[in-house]
């Protein structure tokens, strides 16, 4: 495997791993609001990494062998969660519905935290192979241009 492969493997897992923070920063932000700029309840996003190419995990070792090109590589986009809104009652709201409940979005902090914690993780650990291959890269020119 080219080392540039390597550097674009781990760029890609770096931005899966980006946009998982930032919906889950979103979706903390939006935890308690009561309405979104359309009039409705905020609905959480998620992240969902999909990947475009429909290789098998031999053609993928058979592609890493040889001078094959590059898989393809997961690209992310951000949906919207079908999730049931968190009704709190609370008469006095002045979003509080005919019972007294107000709705807000179906946000489960918990969940969000370690979905951020985990991402942040999967991050680093993107950037250590980077750094690995880099590494590898620049000690194979030091071995090369000594000869």
């Amino acid at each position: 495997m080219d080392y540039t492969q390597a550097f674009v493997i781990s760029a890609a897992g770096m931005t899966v791993e980006r946009a998982r923070v930032d919906v889950a920063a979103v979706n903390l932000a939006n935890a308690n609001t009561v309405q979104d700029p359309q009039g409705g309840v905020y609905r959480p996003l998620r992240a969902v990494a999909r990947n475009t190419g429909m290789a098998s995990f031999a053609g993928l070792v058979e592609a890493a062998d040889g001078d094959a090109a590059l898989p393809a590589l997961p690209t992310v986009s951000v949906e919207a969660a079908d999730v049931a809104p968190r009704m709190v009652y609370d008469p006095g709201h002045s979003f509080a519905n005919t019972k007294g409940f107000v709705a807000y979005p179906g946000v489960d902090t918990a969940v969000e935290m370690v979905t951020m914690m985990s991402a942040t993780r999967a991050y680093e650990a993107n950037v250590a192979a980077m750094n690995a291959a880099r590494t590898m890269a620049l000690k194979a020119l030091d071995i090369g241009g000594s000869t």
